[in-house]
């Protein structure tokens, strides 16, 4: 949203500079190309927007990361008409980042378009070929297959070990659930979700002698221990972890908004009540969403 903001307001900029396009030729289309032509007017030298002239693939990452955390957000709301805007961001980081190699002579859009339509119908015989893929499960073992074959066939060296390949700047609940699912592939695993559900506890009784302790090092490292295993127990059930905290942070907001508009009816705020009263406003919040 920040780098879609100064986009227009650059490019604003750009078509007063150029005397090439008017404002009259300048119009919203839904034809891709015009995007891109934007994108190149924005980064052209002497007429283009000079905080898009400024960047490079590192100072725009970060922006492509937050677009792609507000386009889950508005999922997680339910706001179609924001996920249409926040997938309209998220599509500006792919042409910047292309436009930007581009410029280098290293790969354009096209290229980028070229190399996921190959991609799609690589791994999907079962679609495009012969191959049999009945089952979502089915589906999902082949794709990695055909993963793994490709990056065999790059001839670049293969991380080893069986966890390799989990980018670091994943989110950490989102890092977790990648890092147990390709020790699971191999046998590191439970069988049954409640064995799971036995880790979390035995974890929570970790935390609970190390309060006793008084050791703050280590019940961070134990509440640590007891998010992986939550992690897991997610994971079993055919869950998203990342998606389900999102989910719960969201009703969690509505809620203590509940409790605040409750006590605002009472010429009160949260700092005037008790616990015991804001206990019992949200409760009733919960009632009401259930009712």
């Amino acid at each position: 949203m920040v780098v879609a903001a100064a986009a227009e307001l650059c490019y604003r900029f750009a078509i007063g500079a150029n005397p090439k396009p008017s404002s009259a030729s300048v119009k919203p289309s839904r034809d891709i190309s015009r995007l891109i032509e934007i994108m190149a007017a924005l980064r052209t030298p002497g007429s283009g927007c000079p905080w898009d002239l400024e960047q490079n693939f590192r100072t725009i990452a970060p922006y492509t990361l937050e677009e792609a955390y507000e386009v889950a957000d508005a999922i997680a709301r339910d706001d179609l008409a924001g996920l249409k805007d926040e997938l309209g961001d998220l599509l500006l980081q792919v042409v910047f980042h292309a436009r930007m190699a581009e410029e280098q002579g290293a790969f354009d859009f096209a290229d980028v378009v070229e190399s996921l339509t190959a991609k799609l119908i690589r791994r999907h015989p079962h679609v495009f070929a012969d191959a049999d893929g009945k089952t979502a499960k089915a589906v999902e073992g082949l794709w990695e297959r055909i993963k793994a074959e490709e990056k065999a066939g790059t001839g670049k060296p293969v991380q080893s070990g069986a966890l390799s390949g989990v980018p670091l700047a994943l989110p950490a609940l989102t890092r977790a659930l990648k890092l147990q699912n390709k020790a699971g592939r191999v046998g590191f695993d439970w069988n049954d979700p409640r064995a799971v559900l036995a880790k979390i506890r035995e974890e929570a009784d970790e935390i609970e002698a190390e309060l006793d302790r008084g050791d703050e090092t280590q019940q961070g490292a134990e509440v640590g221990d007891l998010l992986f295993a939550v992690v897991n127990l997610a994971r079993h059930i055919r869950a998203d972890p990342e998606g389900l905290l999102r989910e719960t942070n969201i009703k969690f907001e509505r809620r203590f908004a509940a409790i605040e508009s409750a006590l605002a009816a009472r010429g009160k705020t949260p700092r005037d009540a008790t616990l015991g009263e804001m206990d019992a406003l949200w409760d009733a919040a919960k009632a009401d969403e259930k009712s």
